[in-house]
């Protein structure tokens, strides 16, 4: 659930903003269906900074630099290390490719806490061809030597899609070797340039299978996995938690068009509720400053909020009829309204849009059938 306080309502645990929506590569899934040059109105320097300064007035969320490519913004050094000044952690998300180690020295200096890197295969033949850019694997992966050998932490981000869930165990493997301190699979959205992909996506049972086996390999080694647009995996550890009490270690049955992935060799580190206290946090806790100052839920949820050019961003966030009706999980229709895991899970709401119409319509690629009576 969002916090809050009696002053202010509701406030943010995260906030992407995206500073730019230039970019040097041509992501297949691109949800800001980014192009090499600025796009026209992107937020000036001080429109930058007074958005960090009315985040601060309110809240301590952590603020993700993401674009398109943030190092392409020139003032991005400046934006960041402002940020830390007024007591904000400063995040941000770069393409791997950009990171030499002049830059990873400079994100360094500016006081940036991580780093989140997209690795979507374990070897160029994946990776290469769904970002669109001959050598971006080997790119990333020296990028990636950098921040280790700078001391800056880095996790990694995988979009999950039919082209890639075979290689999630290389991919596992992958990350552990290159020293990454998390890794968050993305299960897709089909938003942007995603939309073009959307026969890409993994079936629903599939997704249920993914999201199982990293419950799994989670307890098998000491990073942390997490799921990310992938609401359902709140109910998943919840289900292995209740399993765990009962003794009982037999899995669900699993849909036929559902294999899972082999699993990796390692060594126990149980984790839980405590890292993934949320399902879909879109307005609950989380939210998206566009290039252009429109807010969001999040960046897959073109819902408008409120605009920070005509509104203070506290005033958009806590009271923003879009953001209200987000957290009210009485609204949601079908299967997700009457679901024990509601309020925990939430489902998908840039995911029910997507093939709804709807926001609050049941999360599509959900397979659990909820106990609660209609």
């Amino acid at each position: 659930m969002a916090q809050v306080d009696q002053d202010h309502g509701p406030r943010p645990r995260l906030v992407a903003w995206e500073t730019t929506r230039a970019c040097n590569l041509a992501c297949v899934h691109c949800r800001a269906e980014a192009q090499y040059d600025p796009a026209p109105g992107q937020l000036t320097h001080e429109e930058g900074i007074r958005l960090l300064d009315e985040i601060a007035s309110f809240a301590s969320p952590i603020v993700i630099l993401t674009g398109g490519e943030p190092l392409l913004r020139p003032d991005i050094f400046e934006v960041a290390a402002y940020g830390v000044a007024k007591g904000l952690r400063m995040v941000m998300s770069p393409c791997g490719t950009s990171l030499t180690e002049e830059i990873v020295q400079k994100i360094k200096t500016s006081g940036i806490s991580r780093l989140s890197i997209s690795l979507d295969g374990s070897s160029p033949e994946v990776h290469d061809t769904f970002r669109g850019t001959r050598g971006a694997f080997e790119a990333t992966i020296k990028g990636m030597g950098y921040c280790r050998e700078a001391g800056v932490s880095f996790q990694v981000n995988t979009t999950v899609t039919k082209r890639n869930v075979d290689d999630l165990p290389a991919i596992l493997e992958t990350v552990l070797r290159v020293g990454a301190a998390a890794w968050h699979p993305f299960m897709l959205v089909p938003t942007g340039r995603g939309k073009a992909i959307k026969d890409e996506e993994v079936t629903p049972g599939q997704y249920e299978s993914v999201l199982r086996w990293l419950e799994r390999v989670s307890r098998e080694h000491d990073i942390l996995i997490k799921p990310t647009c992938a609401p359902h995996y709140v109910r998943i550890l919840a289900q292995a938690r209740a399993k765990e009490r009962k003794g009982n270690a037999t899995e669900d049955e699993q849909p036929a068009d559902a294999p899972l992935p082999a699993q990796r060799s390692g060594h126990h580190s149980a984790q839980g509720l405590h890292s993934i206290s949320k399902g879909c946090m879109a307005g609950d806790g989380f939210c998206f400053v566009s290039h252009v100052g429109e807010v969001f839920g999040c960046g897959f949820l073109p819902i408008l909020a409120g605009n920070i050019r005509e509104k203070s961003f506290p005033e958009i966030y806590s009271e923003s009829p879009v953001f209200r009706t987000l957290r009210d999980y009485s609204k949601l229709e079908g299967k997700c309204g009457r679901c024990e895991f509601a309020a925990k899970c939430g489902g998908c709401r840039a995911r029910a849009l997507a093939e709804t119409g709807n926001f609050l319509s049941e999360e599509p690629y959900c397979v659990y059938q909820p106990r609660r009576a209609t």
